[in-house]
Protein backbone atom coordinates (compact mmCIF):
# COMPACT_ATOMS: atom_id res chain seq x y z
CA UNK A 1 0.00 0.00 0.00
CA UNK A 2 1.33 3.44 -1.14
CA UNK A 3 2.23 5.44 1.50
CA UNK A 4 0.60 9.50 2.04
CA UNK A 5 1.06 11.77 3.83
CA UNK A 6 -2.05 14.33 4.94
CA UNK A 7 -0.75 18.23 3.84
CA UNK A 8 -2.13 20.29 7.30
CA UNK A 9 -1.19 23.62 6.07
CA UNK A 10 -0.48 25.34 2.42
CA UNK A 11 2.09 28.33 3.05
CA UNK A 12 0.37 31.80 1.41
CA UNK A 13 2.10 32.62 -1.55
CA UNK A 14 3.96 29.04 -1.99
CA UNK A 15 4.79 26.91 -4.52
CA UNK A 16 1.63 24.38 -3.44
CA UNK A 17 -0.85 27.63 -3.30
CA UNK A 18 0.09 28.21 -7.03
CA UNK A 19 -0.73 24.94 -7.94
CA UNK A 20 -4.18 24.65 -5.88
CA UNK A 21 -2.94 22.13 -3.33
CA UNK A 22 -4.95 22.26 -0.19
CA UNK A 23 -4.71 21.80 3.50
CA UNK A 24 -6.52 17.70 3.68
CA UNK A 25 -4.64 16.66 0.54
CA UNK A 26 -2.29 13.65 0.50
CA UNK A 27 1.34 13.85 -0.56
CA UNK A 28 2.27 10.74 -2.87
CA UNK A 29 5.55 10.78 -4.57
CA UNK A 30 7.67 12.96 -5.45
CA UNK A 31 9.96 12.06 -8.57
CA UNK A 32 8.05 8.54 -8.92
CA UNK A 33 9.83 8.11 -5.31
CA UNK A 34 7.58 6.90 -1.95
CA UNK A 35 8.38 9.46 0.79
CA UNK A 36 9.00 7.62 3.92
CA UNK A 37 9.50 10.97 6.02
CA UNK A 38 11.35 14.47 6.16
CA UNK A 39 14.70 13.08 5.19
CA UNK A 40 13.44 11.89 1.91
CA UNK A 41 10.93 14.62 1.31
CA UNK A 42 13.78 17.62 1.89
CA UNK A 43 16.40 15.58 -0.19
CA UNK A 44 13.67 14.97 -2.90
CA UNK A 45 12.56 19.10 -3.34
CA UNK A 46 16.21 20.00 -3.59
CA UNK A 47 16.28 19.94 -7.84
CA UNK A 48 15.06 22.51 -9.24
CA UNK A 49 12.69 20.82 -11.69
CA UNK A 50 10.53 17.70 -9.66
CA UNK A 51 7.53 16.03 -10.37
CA UNK A 52 4.96 16.04 -7.21
CA UNK A 53 2.11 13.25 -6.96
CA UNK A 54 -0.74 14.18 -5.06
CA UNK A 55 -4.06 13.22 -3.92
CA UNK A 56 -7.05 15.08 -3.88
CA UNK A 57 -9.50 15.15 -1.11
CA UNK A 58 -12.28 13.14 -3.97
CA UNK A 59 -9.86 10.79 -4.18
CA UNK A 60 -8.20 12.09 -7.70
CA UNK A 61 -4.62 12.20 -8.14
CA UNK A 62 -2.87 14.82 -9.65
CA UNK A 63 0.58 14.96 -11.18
CA UNK A 64 2.16 18.45 -10.87
CA UNK A 65 5.36 19.43 -12.94
CA UNK A 66 7.17 22.05 -10.96
CA UNK A 67 9.96 24.32 -11.72
CA UNK A 68 11.75 26.90 -9.15
CA UNK A 69 14.80 27.16 -7.30
CA UNK A 70 17.16 24.57 -5.87
CA UNK A 71 16.42 24.08 -2.49
CA UNK A 72 13.31 26.31 -2.90
CA UNK A 73 10.35 24.21 -0.71
CA UNK A 74 6.93 23.86 -1.88
CA UNK A 75 5.28 25.77 0.99
CA UNK A 76 3.41 23.08 2.76
CA UNK A 77 3.06 21.78 6.03
CA UNK A 78 2.55 18.26 7.77
CA UNK A 79 0.77 16.48 10.64
CA UNK A 80 3.71 15.59 12.18
CA UNK A 81 7.21 17.38 11.97
CA UNK A 82 8.98 13.53 11.22
CA UNK A 83 6.21 12.40 8.32
CA UNK A 84 6.42 9.62 10.01
CA UNK A 85 5.54 7.59 13.67
CA UNK A 86 7.78 7.74 16.24
CA UNK A 87 9.26 3.96 16.72
CA UNK A 88 9.65 3.42 20.37
CA UNK A 89 12.82 1.81 22.02
CA UNK A 90 13.28 -2.21 22.35
CA UNK A 91 15.58 -1.37 24.95
CA UNK A 92 15.55 -2.11 29.04
CA UNK A 93 18.30 -0.06 30.02
CA UNK A 94 19.33 -0.52 33.90
CA UNK A 95 19.50 3.07 33.89
CA UNK A 96 16.37 4.25 32.09
CA UNK A 97 14.78 7.34 34.21
CA UNK A 98 11.27 6.58 32.49
CA UNK A 99 11.01 2.77 34.71
CA UNK A 100 11.89 5.28 37.54
CA UNK A 101 8.56 7.64 36.93
CA UNK A 102 5.99 7.53 39.33
CA UNK A 103 2.63 5.56 38.45
CA UNK A 104 -0.35 8.15 37.10
CA UNK A 105 1.25 10.74 35.16
CA UNK A 106 -0.35 11.99 31.76
CA UNK A 107 1.09 8.92 28.98
CA UNK A 108 3.40 11.13 26.59
CA UNK A 109 6.08 10.78 29.48
CA UNK A 110 6.18 7.12 29.87
CA UNK A 111 6.98 6.69 26.05
CA UNK A 112 10.20 5.67 25.27
CA UNK A 113 11.55 6.63 21.83
CA UNK A 114 15.01 5.59 20.45
CA UNK A 115 13.96 7.25 16.98
CA UNK A 116 17.67 7.62 14.62
CA UNK A 117 15.72 10.76 12.86
CA UNK A 118 14.81 12.16 16.11
CA UNK A 119 18.97 12.83 16.83
CA UNK A 120 18.50 15.16 13.81
CA UNK A 121 15.64 16.94 14.27
CA UNK A 122 15.38 17.46 18.18
CA UNK A 123 18.87 16.52 19.19
CA UNK A 124 17.97 13.36 20.77
CA UNK A 125 20.82 10.54 21.90
CA UNK A 126 20.14 6.83 20.29
CA UNK A 127 21.39 3.67 21.42
CA UNK A 128 21.65 2.41 17.25
CA UNK A 129 19.84 -0.85 18.31
CA UNK A 130 16.94 0.40 16.76
CA UNK A 131 18.62 1.24 14.02
CA UNK A 132 18.06 -1.22 10.35
CA UNK A 133 20.83 -1.07 7.64
CA UNK A 134 18.58 0.82 6.07
CA UNK A 135 18.48 3.83 8.33
CA UNK A 136 21.92 4.10 8.43
CA UNK A 137 22.52 3.45 4.93
CA UNK A 138 20.02 6.80 4.52
CA UNK A 139 22.31 8.86 6.78
CA UNK A 140 25.00 8.06 5.06
CA UNK A 141 23.56 8.79 1.80
CA UNK A 142 21.86 12.05 2.68
CA UNK A 143 25.22 12.61 5.15
CA UNK A 144 22.61 14.02 8.07
CA UNK A 145 25.13 15.48 10.41
CA UNK A 146 25.44 15.51 13.56
CA UNK A 147 23.83 12.41 14.94
CA UNK A 148 23.79 11.85 18.67
CA UNK A 149 24.82 8.39 20.38
CA UNK A 150 24.44 6.79 23.84
CA UNK A 151 27.20 4.91 24.07
CA UNK A 152 27.02 4.02 27.42
CA UNK A 153 30.17 1.55 27.15
CA UNK A 154 32.25 0.53 24.73
CA UNK A 155 33.04 -3.17 25.38
CA UNK A 156 30.26 -4.96 23.29
CA UNK A 157 29.28 -7.60 26.20
CA UNK A 158 29.15 -4.75 29.03
CA UNK A 159 26.88 -2.76 26.97
CA UNK A 160 24.25 -5.76 26.18
CA UNK A 161 24.14 -6.54 29.83
CA UNK A 162 23.43 -2.15 30.73
CA UNK A 163 20.84 -2.02 27.66
CA UNK A 164 19.36 -5.63 28.22
CA UNK A 165 19.86 -5.99 24.50
CA UNK A 166 21.65 -8.66 23.17
CA UNK A 167 22.41 -6.66 20.19
CA UNK A 168 23.54 -3.56 21.96
CA UNK A 169 27.34 -4.83 21.14
CA UNK A 170 26.85 -5.58 18.03
CA UNK A 171 25.04 -2.23 16.91
CA UNK A 172 28.34 -0.32 17.82
CA UNK A 173 29.92 -1.61 14.33
CA UNK A 174 27.35 0.84 12.67
CA UNK A 175 29.80 4.02 14.42
CA UNK A 176 32.42 2.27 12.17
CA UNK A 177 30.14 2.78 8.97
CA UNK A 178 28.91 6.19 10.18
CA UNK A 179 32.51 7.54 10.45
CA UNK A 180 33.91 6.01 7.51
CA UNK A 181 31.01 7.99 5.75
CA UNK A 182 32.29 11.35 7.35
CA UNK A 183 29.26 11.83 9.68
CA UNK A 184 29.98 13.99 12.82
CA UNK A 185 28.67 12.59 15.92
CA UNK A 186 28.22 13.44 19.60
CA UNK A 187 28.61 10.73 22.29
CA UNK A 188 26.77 10.38 25.72
CA UNK A 189 27.93 7.97 28.59
CA UNK A 190 24.96 7.30 31.56
CA UNK A 191 27.68 6.55 34.11
CA UNK A 192 26.84 3.76 36.68
CA UNK A 193 28.92 3.06 39.84
CA UNK A 194 30.18 -0.17 39.90
CA UNK A 195 29.29 -1.21 35.77
CA UNK A 196 30.91 1.29 33.57
CA UNK A 197 33.05 3.45 35.65
CA UNK A 198 36.69 2.84 36.65
CA UNK A 199 39.04 1.20 34.17
CA UNK A 200 35.82 0.63 31.62
CA UNK A 201 35.31 3.91 31.34
CA UNK A 202 38.72 4.49 30.87
CA UNK A 203 38.71 1.64 28.13
CA UNK A 204 34.78 3.25 26.45
CA UNK A 205 37.33 6.92 25.98
CA UNK A 206 39.85 5.41 24.76
CA UNK A 207 38.03 3.25 21.96
CA UNK A 208 36.02 6.57 21.20
CA UNK A 209 39.27 8.92 20.80
CA UNK A 210 39.79 6.60 17.92
CA UNK A 211 36.54 8.17 16.12
CA UNK A 212 38.08 11.62 16.40
CA UNK A 213 37.34 14.05 14.67
CA UNK A 214 34.03 12.49 12.89
CA UNK A 215 33.55 12.28 16.55
CA UNK A 216 33.28 15.99 17.96
CA UNK A 217 32.43 15.33 21.68
CA UNK A 218 31.21 12.71 24.53
CA UNK A 219 29.51 13.89 27.82
CA UNK A 220 30.13 11.55 30.80
CA UNK A 221 26.66 11.71 32.91
CA UNK A 222 25.68 10.60 36.36
CA UNK A 223 22.47 8.63 36.81
CA UNK A 224 19.83 9.72 37.49
CA UNK A 225 18.29 7.98 40.55
CA UNK A 226 14.73 8.32 41.47
CA UNK A 227 13.07 7.20 44.48
CA UNK A 228 10.63 4.97 42.24
CA UNK A 229 13.31 1.98 41.56
CA UNK A 230 12.01 -0.75 43.47
CA UNK A 231 12.37 -4.00 41.36
CA UNK A 232 15.12 -2.85 39.62
CA UNK A 233 18.60 -3.16 38.74
CA UNK A 234 20.31 -1.74 42.55
CA UNK A 235 21.98 1.19 41.54
CA UNK A 236 23.70 3.58 43.56
CA UNK A 237 24.54 7.11 43.57
CA UNK A 238 28.26 8.73 43.20
CA UNK A 239 29.73 9.94 46.29
CA UNK A 240 31.78 13.10 46.33
CA UNK A 241 35.17 11.38 46.60
CA UNK A 242 34.07 9.21 43.40
CA UNK A 243 32.60 12.32 41.69
CA UNK A 244 36.44 13.63 42.20
CA UNK A 245 38.06 10.57 40.55
CA UNK A 246 35.84 10.81 37.60
CA UNK A 247 36.49 14.49 37.04
CA UNK A 248 40.46 14.06 37.65
CA UNK A 249 40.44 10.65 35.10
CA UNK A 250 38.41 12.81 32.24
CA UNK A 251 40.54 16.00 32.60
CA UNK A 252 43.80 13.99 32.64
CA UNK A 253 42.57 12.72 29.03
CA UNK A 254 40.96 16.40 27.89
CA UNK A 255 44.84 17.31 28.42
CA UNK A 256 46.09 14.48 26.35
CA UNK A 257 43.56 14.69 23.91
CA UNK A 258 43.72 18.57 23.69
CA UNK A 259 47.76 18.26 23.03
CA UNK A 260 47.10 15.51 20.03
CA UNK A 261 44.21 16.74 18.65
CA UNK A 262 43.38 20.06 19.37
CA UNK A 263 40.07 19.80 20.97
CA UNK A 264 39.18 18.25 24.59
CA UNK A 265 36.93 15.82 23.25
CA UNK A 266 35.40 14.16 26.59
CA UNK A 267 33.34 16.38 29.43
CA UNK A 268 32.18 16.11 32.49
CA UNK A 269 28.72 17.06 32.89
CA UNK A 270 28.24 20.36 35.55
CA UNK A 271 26.56 17.61 38.48
CA UNK A 272 30.07 16.31 38.58
CA UNK A 273 31.88 19.62 39.76
CA UNK A 274 29.10 20.34 42.11
CA UNK A 275 29.00 16.92 43.48
CA UNK A 276 32.51 16.63 44.04
CA UNK A 277 32.95 20.52 45.65
CA UNK A 278 34.85 22.15 42.47
CA UNK A 279 34.63 24.97 40.59
CA UNK A 280 33.27 24.87 36.75
CA UNK A 281 36.25 24.60 34.28
CA UNK A 282 36.81 27.83 31.61
CA UNK A 283 34.82 28.28 28.53
CA UNK A 284 37.38 27.69 26.35
CA UNK A 285 37.75 23.72 27.61
CA UNK A 286 34.30 22.94 26.99
CA UNK A 287 35.20 23.09 22.97
CA UNK A 288 32.28 25.57 21.55
CA UNK A 289 29.64 24.14 24.34
CA UNK A 290 28.94 21.29 21.94
CA UNK A 291 26.55 19.27 25.01
CA UNK A 292 24.82 22.15 26.91
CA UNK A 293 21.43 20.07 26.86
CA UNK A 294 23.62 17.33 28.29
CA UNK A 295 24.36 19.56 31.56
CA UNK A 296 27.84 20.07 29.63
CA UNK A 297 28.68 23.59 30.27
CA UNK A 298 25.75 25.23 31.12
CA UNK A 299 26.38 26.85 34.31
CA UNK A 300 29.86 27.85 33.06
CA UNK A 301 28.42 29.69 29.98
CA UNK A 302 25.52 31.37 31.83
CA UNK A 303 27.98 33.00 34.85
CA UNK A 304 30.05 34.34 31.76
CA UNK A 305 27.05 35.92 30.31
CA UNK A 306 25.92 36.84 33.57
CA UNK A 307 29.46 38.75 33.95
CA UNK A 308 28.99 40.43 30.69
CA UNK A 309 26.01 41.36 30.70
CA UNK A 310 26.59 43.15 34.30
CA UNK A 311 29.70 45.04 32.92
CA UNK A 312 27.86 46.07 29.91
CA UNK A 313 25.34 47.60 32.13
CA UNK A 314 27.50 49.29 34.82
CA UNK A 315 29.23 51.00 31.79
CA UNK A 316 26.34 52.44 30.32
CA UNK A 317 25.00 53.37 34.05
CA UNK A 318 21.72 51.04 33.61
CA UNK A 319 21.77 49.51 36.99
CA UNK A 320 19.60 51.56 39.50
CA UNK A 321 21.21 52.27 42.48
CA UNK A 322 20.63 54.43 45.72
CA UNK A 323 16.78 53.62 45.82
CA UNK A 324 14.40 51.37 46.85
CA UNK A 325 14.10 48.78 43.46
CA UNK A 326 12.01 46.90 44.76
CA UNK A 327 11.46 43.18 46.39
CA UNK A 328 11.38 39.68 44.12
CA UNK A 329 12.21 35.86 44.20
CA UNK A 330 13.54 33.21 42.65
CA UNK A 331 13.40 29.16 42.44
CA UNK A 332 16.21 27.12 41.68
CA UNK A 333 17.12 22.75 41.79
CA UNK A 334 19.21 22.10 44.03
CA UNK A 335 22.04 22.15 41.61
CA UNK A 336 21.85 25.38 40.67
CA UNK A 337 21.23 27.13 43.83
CA UNK A 338 24.64 28.19 45.18
CA UNK A 339 25.32 29.50 41.53
CA UNK A 340 22.44 31.62 41.38
CA UNK A 341 22.55 32.60 44.54
CA UNK A 342 25.54 34.07 43.86
CA UNK A 343 24.53 36.06 41.05
CA UNK A 344 21.46 37.27 43.02
CA UNK A 345 24.02 38.94 45.75
CA UNK A 346 26.20 40.13 42.64
CA UNK A 347 23.43 41.88 41.44
CA UNK A 348 22.35 43.23 45.07
CA UNK A 349 25.34 44.88 45.68
CA UNK A 350 25.02 46.51 42.53
CA UNK A 351 21.54 47.50 42.92
CA UNK A 352 21.17 48.63 47.17
CA UNK A 353 17.76 49.49 46.51
CA UNK A 354 16.81 45.56 45.18
CA UNK A 355 15.93 42.36 47.40
CA UNK A 356 16.03 39.12 46.33
CA UNK A 357 14.93 35.58 47.45
CA UNK A 358 16.55 32.81 46.36
CA UNK A 359 15.26 29.23 47.32
CA UNK A 360 16.73 25.87 46.09
CA UNK A 361 13.61 23.19 45.98
CA UNK A 362 14.35 19.67 47.13
CA UNK A 363 12.62 17.62 44.78
CA UNK A 364 10.44 15.38 46.86
CA UNK A 365 8.58 14.01 43.59
CA UNK A 366 11.34 11.86 42.35
CA UNK A 367 13.16 11.96 44.91
CA UNK A 368 15.94 13.87 47.36
CA UNK A 369 18.90 12.80 44.49
CA UNK A 370 17.22 14.39 41.44
CA UNK A 371 17.99 17.81 42.03
CA UNK A 372 17.85 19.59 38.38
CA UNK A 373 15.69 21.68 37.86
CA UNK A 374 14.13 20.34 35.12
CA UNK A 375 12.62 17.78 36.71
CA UNK A 376 10.89 20.16 39.42
CA UNK A 377 7.23 19.64 39.40
CA UNK A 378 4.55 22.57 40.44
CA UNK A 379 3.48 20.77 43.24
CA UNK A 380 6.86 20.72 45.10
CA UNK A 381 7.64 24.41 44.37
CA UNK A 382 4.16 25.23 45.90
CA UNK A 383 4.64 23.66 48.97
CA UNK A 384 8.02 24.53 49.17
CA UNK A 385 7.23 28.77 48.70
CA UNK A 386 4.19 28.82 50.54
CA UNK A 387 4.43 31.27 53.49
CA UNK A 388 7.71 32.57 52.00
CA UNK A 389 8.57 36.09 51.37
CA UNK A 390 7.87 36.24 47.55
CA UNK A 391 8.00 39.87 46.69
CA UNK A 392 6.02 41.43 43.71
CA UNK A 393 7.34 38.42 41.37
CA UNK A 394 8.71 35.06 41.52
CA UNK A 395 11.32 33.98 38.80
CA UNK A 396 11.41 30.17 37.79
CA UNK A 397 14.03 28.68 34.97
CA UNK A 398 12.08 27.78 31.87
CA UNK A 399 13.17 24.55 31.72
CA UNK A 400 10.90 23.85 34.69
CA UNK A 401 7.75 23.66 32.17
CA UNK A 402 6.77 21.51 29.38
CA UNK A 403 8.50 22.65 25.85
CA UNK A 404 6.38 25.28 24.47
CA UNK A 405 3.73 25.49 27.10
CA UNK A 406 2.95 26.62 30.33
CA UNK A 407 2.19 23.54 32.42
CA UNK A 408 4.73 21.40 34.70
CA UNK A 409 5.94 17.78 35.05
CA UNK A 410 2.80 16.76 37.11
CA UNK A 411 0.02 18.61 34.98
CA UNK A 412 0.25 21.99 37.06
CA UNK A 413 -0.13 24.96 35.17
CA UNK A 414 1.89 28.39 35.45
CA UNK A 415 -1.73 30.05 36.66
CA UNK A 416 -2.34 27.65 38.80
CA UNK A 417 0.93 28.24 40.84
CA UNK A 418 0.71 31.84 40.35
CA UNK A 419 -2.67 31.34 42.17
CA UNK A 420 -1.97 29.48 44.64
CA UNK A 421 1.14 31.50 45.64
CA UNK A 422 -0.24 35.04 44.94
CA UNK A 423 2.52 36.07 42.64
CA UNK A 424 2.92 36.66 39.04
CA UNK A 425 5.68 34.47 37.99
CA UNK A 426 8.40 35.66 35.13
CA UNK A 427 9.68 32.43 33.14
CA UNK A 428 13.72 33.16 32.98
CA UNK A 429 15.64 31.31 29.98
CA UNK A 430 18.91 30.01 30.90
CA UNK A 431 20.67 32.84 29.61
CA UNK A 432 22.65 35.03 31.39
CA UNK A 433 21.68 38.03 29.81
CA UNK A 434 18.05 37.17 30.24
CA UNK A 435 19.18 36.57 33.90
CA UNK A 436 19.99 39.71 34.39
CA UNK A 437 17.42 41.73 32.03
CA UNK A 438 14.45 39.91 33.90
CA UNK A 439 15.94 40.53 37.52
CA UNK A 440 15.74 44.46 36.70
CA UNK A 441 12.72 43.84 34.57
CA UNK A 442 14.13 44.92 31.44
Amino acid sequence: MQKSHVITKVLPGSIAEELEIEAGDKLLAIGGTEIEDIFDYQFLVQDTYIEVLVEKADGEQWLLEVDKEADEDLGIEFESGLMDEYRHCHNKCVFCFIDQMPPGMRETLYFKDDDSRLSFLQGNYVTLTNMSDHDVERICRYHLSPINISFQTMNPELRCRMLNNRFAGEALKKVDILNRAGIQMNGQIVLCKGLNDGEELKLSIEKLMEYIPNLESVSVVPVGLSKYREGLYPLEPFDKQEAAKVIDMIEGYQKHCYDQYGTHFVHASDEWYILAGREMPEAERYDGYLQLENGVGMLRLMMDEFQEALETYRAKGLLPTNKRQGELSMATGLLAYPYIQRMAEEVQRECTGLQIHVYPITNYFFGENITVSGLLTGQDIGAQLKGKPLGERLLLPENVLRSGEDVFLDDMTLGELEKALQVPINIVKSSGYEFLETILGK
